[in-house]
């Protein structure tokens, strides 16, 4: 069989080693089906000729894919992609992630609305009223003028971050979302080459986003406090984070790492990207300073209404230091794009008549007896959570990826959606756990799931 043809980019004024970016991308392209099963590599000679370093590079990276089941030798014949390797797992996994959910299954996925709890009526009442008005004639770039305002109001009642004061209004600018927000500023601010520091494990839709624009990902690793800063590279020229409720793993960056955050950018001259994941959600905690209300001179804050709502808005929300809010609109100008118009008016409808109060007051209370009945069940069952005193999930700790797999496919067995941490890895996995939320189902199938849920995970850590 002749061996497979590898595109392999080295970085060599990285601080990171050769053997572990040649590790990397072998992984990635047998995770993504660029490298399939059976597929013969070159010897370790062979490839180090090929890309120009020493054999020594290229035998630690086939060491440590050996070692993690990527791949497998054959006496006499060369090494070749396994049957299956880990990869394939984690490709189906995420395309399984992105898929509908049967309906005979219970999602307990992360990520999703708790839009059962929509008022109805309230909603059409919204949709009607946002159908009554004539049709713009010009798009407005920044986003319409009362929703701007809806935004500054709800980021003042429910984030305590006065738009009016320390930032002025003319820094909201309306968005059709998180990820189409950092699409923006990939595309606006930041250059081709620029390096970007992102959480690990951590939003891989933000990793994409920002390499698609060119610009260069480097993980930076999170504990129990989210965002360890001191783990950002130097020479970055932005940092990626979600400090309310790191996701996946569900820690609440502290007050103390928020101040060495903005200490260090402005000393560093970062660009912060603050994605206020379940921001409106916390229990039994008190409240902790925004990094824009911090330091609003190099933040970018992003909100949505796709956790709060329903992600069918595509409504969404940046406030941002001016420059940087020139930059976008500037941005959209020449690209002849704006956020679409129509979810701005719904949520203003919604604003307007104290629908959105009501809703958010109900959301945090029926979110609020869902974490209480899934944390006291585990604590009884002796399982260990993390991420229980915010957002919508919670994260079981499993000792290896072994057992990360087994849980999820014995959940899906018995109905039960769950998620994985090996997906949201840009690089090599490194912890493993499963990600279980508790806002898509309803409450009687989250009730019924958990004892079964406690069933499985004691018979895997046992």
């Amino acid at each position: 069989m002749a061996e497979t043809a590898l595109a392999v980019a080295l970085d060599r004024e990285s601080a990171e080693p050769l053997a572990v970016q040649l590790a990397d991308a072998l992984r990635e392209a047998a995770a993504d089906g660029r490298l399939r099963s059976g597929d013969r590599l070159p010897s370790t000679r062979a490839l180090a000729e090929r890309l120009g370093v020493s054999r020594t590079v290229t035998a630690a990276a086939y060491e440590q894919l050996h070692a993690e089941g990527w791949i497998a030798g054959r006496h006499g014949s060369g090494t070749y992609v396994t049957t299956t390797p880990p990869g394939a797992l984690r490709a189906r996994t995420r395309r399984a992630a992105a898929a509908p959910v049967p309906a005979d299954v219970v999602d307990l996925a992360p990520g999703a609305p708790w839009a059962e709890g929509l008022d109805r009526a309230a909603w059409r009442r919204a949709w009607r009223a946002a159908a009554d008005v004539p049709p713009l004639f010009r798009p407005s770039r920044a986003g319409l003028p009362e929703y701007r305002a809806v935004v500054a109001e709800h980021l003042l009642r429910h984030r305590g971050l006065a738009v009016r004061g320390g930032l002025r209004e003319e820094s909201v600018l309306a968005t059709g979302g998180t990820t189409a927000a950092l699409v923006e500023l990939a595309a606006a601010v930041l250059r081709p080459g620029d390096v970007v520091a992102v959480e690990e494990p951590g939003y891989q839709r933000a990793v994409w986003a920002l390499r698609s624009a060119g610009v260069r990902v480097v993980q930076a690793p999170v504990d129990a406090e989210g965002l360890l800063v001191e783990g950002v590279p130097a020479g970055v020229r932005g940092v990626y984070c979600s400090p309310a409720h790191q996701y996946p793993m569900g820690g609440r960056m502290s007050a103390a790492r928020r101040v060495a955050l903005v200490e260090r950018a402005r000393a560093e001259d970062w660009l912060v990207v603050e994605d206020d994941y379940d921001g409106e959600l916390r229990y039994d905690v008190a409240p902790l300073p925004l990094l824009a209300a911090l330091a609003p001179d190099v933040v970018v804050h992003l909100g949505t209404t796709s956790k709060i709502l329903t992600p069918t808005l595509g409504a969404g929300w940046m406030v941002a230091p001016d420059q940087v809010a020139v930059e976008v609109t500037e941005h959209r100008d020449r690209t002849g794009t704006s956020p679409s118009a129509a979810g701005q008016r719904v949520l203003v409808e919604l604003a307007r008549n104290g629908d959105l109060g009501r809703h958010l007051r109900r959301l945090r209370r029926e979110l609020s007896e869902r974490r209480a009945l899934l944390s006291a069940a585990f604590a009884d069952a002796g399982v260990p959570v993390l991420g229980d005193d915010a957002g919508a999930h919670i994260v079981v700790p499993l000792p290896t990826a072994q057992a990360e797999r087994d849980v999820l496919s014995a959940a899906w067995a018995k109905g039960l959606r769950l998620d994985g941490l090996a997906r949201h890895h840009a690089g090599r996995p490194r912890v493993h756990g499963a990600a279980i939320g508790y806002s898509a189902c309803s409450r009687d199938q989250l009730a019924a799931a958990v004892p079964e849920l406690i069933r499985l995970l004691r018979e895997v850590l046992a």
